[in-house]
């Protein structure tokens, strides 16, 4: 029997959107939700109200949701958008302002972010957290060393690895304080834990739809009030203009039921209960890790995502860790480069300055079950010690 705890990376579609999926299939409605015909009239329905179901669950106005075909082309989008430099293929892209980016934001941030325009760093602390100061801090660099202040920021909302929630509001604030644009990642924290967008005041947010239980190929860029981008992909009118491309209808369907099955913003019980069931089996299972001696946990001990734990191991590598758990059935994470697509280590953890070769990333889901828990307490402690035992 297989136990999956790797929900961080990506989740099981939940019941809910798929049943609003194979609805939608079965009704078996073509058309083009940009005509004005009856079938086209009835796509742009089911479309209109699946935004309607976003936007009610994070706070903001229909129009302000943007749907994409993931979380990394809505980081894009907001990059390039801000930005003003979209990839044309010819001249240099990194005329375009600078941009502020902390080391600990997804990949797909960072990379899209160098490729656009020069990037300052902003410092983080030892759990990962981006501090309003030293944004401020960042802004003042930006300032002596190109002249301007950046003309776009970063700030995810809670961190993809180790789970720190980052005082956000307060770097939007800052960010505000100063002129700068404002771009928020939000992909590992919608549906996991309360998401005022409209309270929060970002110029742009972006999450993807996988990582709540909605299903893969979608995902929402959410403007400001009043924002305007350039939009990445050009080429159609759909999307009021701002994301060229005939829109996935049956996987905003999808999302559209995942979502629901939360509850929209000020309502939403089962996601304070998924949340709180969430926290008490990553607490437990950091205790069962830690119990085994020479393990560490990283990120902010308090203000963390409920869903994921991520542990540092002494005396041996993730690799065989995860070979380990794996043959005893169980499915994790590590940031560790010989466990991943990348070739170097967790950029994240090095930035923590703590070591980013020996780290385990445990996460749970909504179909998580108790068992899967304890599968990994019974084979946790064995798999450690033998590799330990191996090395000495």
């Amino acid at each position: 029997m297989r136990h999956y705890l790797d929900h961080a990376s990506t989740t099981p579609l939940r019941p809910e959107a798929r049943a609003a999926m194979e609805a939608w299939v079965d009704a078996g409605v073509v058309g083009d939700p940009g005509r004005v015909h009856a079938e086209g009239r009835q796509v742009r329905d089911a479309l209109e109200q699946a935004r309607e179901q976003v936007a009610a669950f994070v706070g903001v106005r229909p129009r302000q949701v943007v749907f994409t075909s993931g979380a990394t082309e809505s980081v894009h989008a907001a990059v390039w958008g801000t930005t003003g430099r979209g990839p044309r293929g010819t001249g240099d892209a990194r005329s375009a302002g600078p941009i502020a980016c902390a080391p600990v934001e997804h990949s797909s941030v960072r990379e899209a972010s160098a490729a656009a325009a020069p990037v300052t760093w902003i410092e983080v602390d030892g759990n990962a957290t981006i501090e309003p100061a030293a944004v401020d801090a960042a802004f003042d660099r930006c300032l002596a060393e190109h002249g301007v202040v950046p003309s776009l920021c970063h700030c995810q909302w809670a961190n993809h690895e180790v789970g720190t929630v980052q005082p956000v509001a307060a770097v939007v604030e800052q960010c505000r304080s100063r002129g700068v644009r404002v771009h928020v990642d939000a992909a590992a924290a919608v549906g996991h834990v309360p998401t005022d967008l409209g309270a929060l005041g970002a110029d742009v947010v972006s999450f993807g739809s996988h990582t709540l239980g909605g299903p893969a190929g979608i995902g929402v860029t959410v403007l400001g009030r009043g924002v305007r981008l350039e939009p990445f992909l050009r080429g159609g009118a759909q999307e009021r203009g701002r994301r060229a491309g005939f829109e996935n209808v049956v996987a905003a369907v999808g999302l559209s039921g995942a979502l629901g099955a939360l509850g929209a913003l000020g309502d939403q019980g089962r996601l304070e209960a998924e949340a709180a069931t969430a926290a008490a089996r990553t607490d437990h299972l950091a205790q069962e890790i830690q119990a085994v001696g020479g393990c560490r946990r990283y990120g902010d001990p308090s203000s963390r995502l409920p869903h994921l734990v991520c542990v540092g191991i002494d005396g041996v590598e993730a690799e065989p860790i995860l070979l380990g758990l794996d043959r005893a059935g169980i499915a994790v994470h590590s940031g560790s480069s010989c466990s991943s697509e990348s070739l170097e280590p967790s950029p994240v953890l090095a930035a923590m300055g703590v070591d980013a070769e020996r780290s385990l990333r445990v996460s749970v889901g909504w179909s998580t079950t108790d068992g899967d828990v304890d599968a990994f307490a019974a084979a946790f402690p064995d798999v450690v010690r033998s590799l330990r035992a191996l090395r000495s």
